[in-house]
């Protein structure tokens, strides 16, 4: 892998030496095999005076020139057919013995009968721009005879890495760039990869293809975008020297983005003409026996059924992840591209490339894996730069067919185990800064001395604790690390309360259909004025980092909300509409101001958004609404034991800055308050860019586990006599809740009421005005016998008589008992 030096400080401030970047870039795992100054070759250019130009004799367009080259070289006659070589003019004059880029070596020799002794160069001839119509004026007073290099400074030192298989995300700039800015400290910048879509332009990318993946075992995502009106052609000097720094060859604009963006990311990209694609769609599929290509190297290949190919609605136009086929390359006249960014499996492709013998820098990077989180950035950074270059127009949409996403990975790291196996003494934060200095999220577990780290989707190599430590090993220094033995303890800590209250809430809503994210404890502090938070509350006091990797990630979080929306937005942003998402971590209270540590409270959050019911032959679509949060919020807590101590879940209406008033309540656990949940104003979702209803509860795990019911469950045996139900209708307050009926101290402290449930309540006309109508259905059983009507009837009328005297309630109007 070679890296441009001048290339990497487009994305991180590098305040280092080459050679002194080559050895700590080694030392964090990155063997540097070479160093070399790509502009070494300009020592052999001189800062040159023309002294006077005289026509030549037997040729109109060619001058005879005399060039000062210094006080320790004789005036050279030079022969030049440059329209601006005139006296006194400060060019670069290429020396006999001199290579020019292009390959061809300077010598002293006779132009049309008159002698030259070298050669007065052009920009473009030099490789220092694409100007080839005059000599390269030099600005400034440099001085005559000195080194072309020093004269403009020009440095561009390039490393040959020797990358181990296991660092597939350095095979791009941007990898490198982020190891670099561990390194030096520096924050890194990331190209404008938002590729915006031309506004006139009516259609959406659906209009015109599609993709179908048959093999999602082989292919787990596959995107595209959509340019038309490309101006095929030449890329700009920048381009093609960013290429030639890494030992590319420009082809055109379009592929020279493709491979530009690949050596940037990682990511390979395929440019397909648009309008020689059947059908104008793309099916990636097994390519079927004895199937042929020609591929983009005009050689034929026979394919079998092993291989992965990418596919117009007749045949093949490119071998996944390899090579394109020559029957849908870009040429002069192409003018509509389809652009391809995908994640393919890399044995598939390792198998491929060895059955066709074929090796390609696609190949290489996919063999090794690529980001799977990564490819529509990538896409839409190159989008980007033809609608730039090209004058492409962007179809608006983008096709991001992904059958098998990507969930990351999240390792509890023990920090001491971890110090003992490498001898250092690290402390947690320090093991979570090295962490997140590499764009790992890393947060403190319940547990002392225990990391959740969650390895950015780009490391496909991070599995296990061991990997971490492996992690933490090269950013610290290989060389800083003693030669210890290992102290292995004989046994393990078990699980705390709250861990093991975490591991239950976590399968409970996995079992309920929900997803768990992981969002960063950094956030922007912008959450405070999105949410409406007032100035009295307590989560608008967030603790500011000291050092920030950027101002969206400068506070702690106080409330795990912000996370979960912006997680609703991107997930939106690629239609993904339905979601029941939950999130259990740490919030940050800064309770005792900036130079205190903060009061660190362990927090769990539902959300739900979409469709609650999917649209399918059964019926159709419903969406889900606040009374879905509500049972789910109920089933969670009856699952993790709450009722069984005693003590009943309450919902009261409450009021709060981000959700509906009426859609809002307050939930309790007896008299402990653990939480909230509500519909978030339409206010608050258009700050998000959230353009369909959320619903969303935050409870507090402390308090929860403080609630929660001490001692093991146990077996009840299933009754053998039957169960008789009662109903009873009651006119009571309008604000009344429900629960303080059902969970009544005349109901609890009688013994043969299995359960009661609410069926049915009315507020109109045939009800007084702040009153309301509700009926309950009692069940009574006796495990012991069978219950007989009558006592059933007066131990039921006896109860509502209480009931009603206690609540102040009336029976309806058209009833007398």
């Amino acid at each position: 892998m070679k890296v441009s030096l001048r290339w990497l400080r487009e994305y991180v401030d590098i305040n280092m030496t080459a050679d002194a970047l080559a050895d700590a870039l080694t030392m964090a795992g990155l063997e540097i095999d070479a160093v070399y100054d790509r502009f070494e070759w300009l020592s052999a250019v001189r800062v040159g005076r023309i002294v006077d130009v005289s026509a030549h004799p037997d040729a109109d367009r060619l001058h005879v020139c005399r060039v000062d080259l210094g006080p320790d070289q004789d005036v050279a006659q030079i022969v030049c057919g440059a329209p601006n070589a005139r006296p006194g003019l400060m060019a670069a004059c290429a020396l006999p013995g001199a290579r020019l880029p292009d390959g061809a070596i300077i010598r002293a020799h006779a132009i049309r009968g008159q002698q030259s002794a070298g050669m007065l160069c052009s920009a473009a001839e030099l490789g220092l721009g694409d100007d080839a119509d005059g000599l390269l004026e030099l600005a400034g007073a440099p001085t005559v005879g000195m080194a072309l290099n020093q004269a403009l400074d020009a440095h561009d030192f390039v490393y040959e890495i020797d990358l181990t298989p296991n660092r597939p995300d350095c095979l791009g700039m941007i990898g490198v760039a982020r190891e670099v800015s561990a390194i030096v400290s520096r924050p890194l910048r990331l190209p404008d990869a938002a590729g915006p879509a031309d506004d006139h332009l009516q259609t959406d990318i659906h209009d015109y293809t599609s993709v179908e993946i048959e093999t999602p075992q082989w292919c787990s995502r596959y995107a595209a975008r959509l340019m038309l009106d490309v101006a095929v052609g030449p890329s700009p000097f920048w381009l093609q020297d960013r290429l030639a720094s890494v030992g590319l060859k420009p082809i055109n604009n379009i592929v020279d983005i493709t491979n530009f963006v690949m050596m940037e990311t990682g990511q390979p990209l395929h440019a397909f003409d648009f309008d020689a694609l059947a059908e104008k769609r793309i099916v990636v599929r097994p390519a079927r026996p004895a199937e042929t290509l020609v591929t983009l190297d005009q050689k034929t290949r026979t394919l079998t059924d092993q291989m992965l190919v990418i596919c117009d609605a007749e045949a093949p136009v490119g071998i996944a992840g390899l090579m394109g086929g020559l029957n849908s390359e870009i040429k002069p006249g192409t003018t509509r591209v389809l652009l391809e960014s995908a994640c393919f499996n890399p044995s598939s492709i390792r198998k491929t490339a060895k059955m066709l013998g074929l090796a390609t820098d696609a190949s290489h990077r996919f063999e090794r894996g690529v980001d799977p989180l990564g490819t529509v950035a990538a896409l839409d950074r190159a989008a980007r730069l033809m609608a730039d270059i090209a004058g492409a127009a962007i179809v608006p949409g983008i096709i991001d067919a992904h059958p098998d996403p990507f969930v990351a990975p999240v390792i509890a790291v023990d920090t001491d185990a971890l110090n003992r196996r490498l001898g250092t003494c690290l402390m947690d934060s320090e093991i979570q800064r090295y962490l997140e200095s590499i764009d790992f999220a890393a947060r403190p577990a319940a547990s002392p001395h225990v990391l959740q780290v969650t390895p950015p989707s780009f490391r496909v190599d991070i599995k296990r604790a061991e990997d971490i430590s492996e992690e933490i090993a090269r950013l610290w220094g290989y060389d800083r690390i003693e030669t210890t033995f290992p102290n292995l303890p004989a046994d393990s800590p078990g699980r705390d309360h709250q861990q093991s209250l975490r591991m239950l809430l976590v399968d409970c809503l996995a079992s309920m259909g929900f997803h768990e994210t992981i969002n960063y404890s950094f956030i922007n502090p912008d959450f405070i004025d999105k949410l409406n938070i007032g100035a009295d509350d307590k989560r608008r006091r967030a603790l500011q980092i000291l050092n920030p990797i950027s101002e969206d990630q400068s506070v702690m979080r106080t409330s795990l909300i912000p996370g979960l929306l912006e997680t609703v937005k991107r997930n939106l942003s690629v239609q993904n509409r339905s979601l029941r998402l939950f999130e259990a971590g740490k919030v940050f209270l800064n309770e005792h101001g900036q130079s205190s540590q903060p009061v660190e409270t362990e927090t769990a959050a539902i959300l739900i958004s979409g469709d609650w019911v999917i649209r399918s032959w059964r019926g159709p679509a419903r969406a889900c609404d606040f009374f879905d949060l509500k049972g789910c919020v109920e089933n969670l807590l009856c699952k993790l034991g709450v009722g069984s101590g005693g003590q009943y879940t309450r919902l009261a209406p409450a009021h709060c800055q981000f959700t509906v008033p009426g859609h809002s309540a307050r939930i309790s656990i007896g008299d402990t308050r653990i939480g909230m949940m509500g519909k978030i104003l339409p206010d608050a979702l258009r700050a998000y860019d959230i353009k369909q209803p959320v619903f969303i509860c935050e409870i507090d795990l402390a308090h929860l586990l403080a609630c929660l019911p001490g001692g093991r469950p146990s077996f009840c045996h299933l009754p053998r006599y039957p169960a008789v139900s009662r109903d009873m209708t009651l006119i009571v307050d309008h604000g009344l809740e429900s629960a303080r009926i059902c969970n009544h101290p005349v109901f609890k402290a009688e013994r043969l009421i299995e359960a009661i449930d609410v069926f049915d309540v009315y507020a109109g006309p045939a009800v007084a005005d702040g009153k309301k109508s509700i009926s309950i259905r009692v069940v009574y059983r006796d495990r012991g016998a069978t219950l007989e009507d009558q006592s059933v009837n007066e131990l039921h009328q006896r109860l509502a008589a209480r009931l009603i005297e206690q609540l102040g309630a009336t029976l309806p109007a058209d009833k007398d008992d």
